[in-house]
């Protein structure tokens, strides 16, 4: 019994010395092992960004420092994936479907459609985060952007702060215009560029006159129910009833211009299957192309391509559906940290630093501050150019030379001047048409291209596409679409 009662209070004040040592702290390794955890503990959270643009030889750089802000700031570090233009849908589809690791992406109506792969649950739903985590998105950006990029009533991307309205403008590479002395007051449709490429076919063997790629289409008076599908409204209607917009004098008036501009030389001969045009943008040996704009672009282009760009327009500014969605960052559905990738978006558009940061590379290297909100790229930019628009709120961005101190006054007064186009706020649900929707595409794809850069005889093309794309079920579509907006109108005020 007493051996027993020793040895029990042995081991009770074994205990208490156990005790006392870890609230003292414990031994070396205890400590150590301690720290570990901490550590463990504290390890920032990386974030996988994919997003659209041409990969930059110095992306990894930026995001290294990008990284040390964040990680001290959020608690994140964040490691950018890019996919160039021509490609980033088509690859998007491939990563997302089959479960590729990601938690933030660039999504727009154009690219990596924002409304239809809402709706397949590619994206996280995103009210109740951008209420707890997103505040300051909410009180810098344009309430227009958030309200018109619903999707059935729900968030499912951050749009970018940028213009509202879209212009597409004829842009032009001011050395040729000054060596030829060649007047663009009068530039305007089309078939008003003619005597100007004729003169740069004619004169420099070397430059590409018109400078285009298979995205190309031609500006016409109607506004898409998809952007390039053949489902369309005029801009000026009346009736609102949905056309194949393949089977319009406006389309068919376009394609033979621009057959008349291939067979001409203004073209690249390759143009149908050219997905991008940046070495001819780097080397500087093209003439004309059709962007769209915003205000004080010609700055902005001129500074990111390194010598000087003017511009006129092509078309008026009309908000589409496809402009207010024209750039947003999503989260994705399969997103191991959405609350970290809301913060991280709360803070690009938000934190001027930060924003810039990305937007422009590191300063001293990429670019030098010649003022307190104004910026001059250095030779090294060329290695880290980012397409501003598809980043975040633009409003954030520094100023380039040349721009007015207004800048951001004139996007205001840009947005508020946009003309609403007939589709602004109607979405349409291909549920009901899927299979038809698929094959579409697939109909589609054979002659898009090649009829819209004027790669082939739009008069033999042009019947044998209106013949497949009917074949793959478009009369439906359009019957569909019909009704859905028919419905939609109804319940407009």
């Amino acid at each position: 019994m007493k051996k027993n009662f020793k040895l029990s209070l042995i081991l009770v004040l074994v205990l208490a010395c156990t005790t006392i040592l870890s609230a003292c702290g414990g031994t070396g390794k205890e400590k150590e092992a301690e720290g570990a955890g901490n550590s463990d503990a504290a390890k920032p959270v990386e974030l996988i960004w994919y997003n659209i643009g041409t990969p930059q030889k110095d992306t990894d750089m930026v995001m290294a420092e990008v990284s040390k802000y964040t990680a001290e700031k959020i608690g994140v570090t964040v490691k950018m994936k890019q996919i160039d233009f021509g490609d980033y849908t088509q690859k998007m589809q491939v990563l997302t479907q089959s479960g590729e690791p990601m938690d933030i992406l660039f999504t727009a109506s154009w690219g990596f459609d924002y409304v239809q792969n809402a709706r397949k649950g590619a994206f996280m739903e995103l009210n109740d985060l951008l209420d707890q985590y997103g505040q300051g998105i909410k009180e810098t950006l344009d309430p227009a952007f958030l309200e018109g990029s619903k999707v059935d009533g729900k968030n499912y991307g951050i749009p970018a702060n940028k213009e509202l309205p879209a212009q597409d403008v004829w842009r032009f590479n001011k050395q040729w215009l000054d060596k030829y002395n060649l007047d663009i007051s009068g530039v305007r449709s089309l078939e008003s560029l003619e005597p100007l490429l004729k003169t740069i076919k004619e004169n420099e063997p070397g430059v590409v006159p018109f400078m285009i790629d298979r995205n190309y289409i031609p500006n016409l008076p109607y506004d898409y129910v998809i952007q390039n599908l053949p489902m369309a409204v005029k801009l000026d209607t009346n009736d609102f009833k949905v056309v194949n917009i393949l089977e319009t004098p406006e389309l068919k008036q376009s394609l033979a211009t621009m057959r008349k501009y291939y067979q001409a030389g203004y073209i690249d001969p390759e143009v149908a299957t050219t997905t991008e045009t940046s070495d001819l943008t780097k080397t500087g040996n093209w003439f004309v192309d059709r962007p769209t704009t915003q205000p004080f672009a010609d700055n902005l282009w001129t500074a990111s391509l390194g010598y000087p760009v003017v511009s006129t327009p092509a078309t008026d500014p009309i908000i589409y559906n496809w402009s207010v969605m024209g750039s947003l960052q999503a989260i994705s559905a399969n997103s191991k940290h959405p609350v970290e990738a809301m913060k991280f978006l709360n803070l690009l558009n938000t934190d001027a630093y930060l924003r810039n940061l990305v937007d422009s590379g590191i300063e001293g290297v990429h670019y030098e501050k010649i003022g307190d909100n104004v910026a001059k790229n250095l030779d090294k930019s060329r290695d880290y150019d980012m397409p501003s628009f598809a980043i975040g709120n633009m409003m954030l961005t520094y100023l380039t030379e040349g721009d007015p101190a207004d800048k951001w006054d004139g996007f205001r007064k840009f947005n508020e001047e946009g003309v609403p186009a007939p589709l602004l706020g109607f979405n349409f649900n291909g549920n009901d048409v899927l299979p038809e929707l698929a094959a579409l595409n697939n109909a589609k794809d054979q002659f898009w291209a090649p009829l819209m850069t004027g790669s082939v005889d739009p008069d033999k093309y042009l019947p044998k596409a209106i013949e497949e794309l009917k074949a793959a079920g478009l009369d439906k579509i359009i019957e569909e679409t019909q009704r859905q907006l028919d419905e939609w109108r109804a319940t407009q005020k």
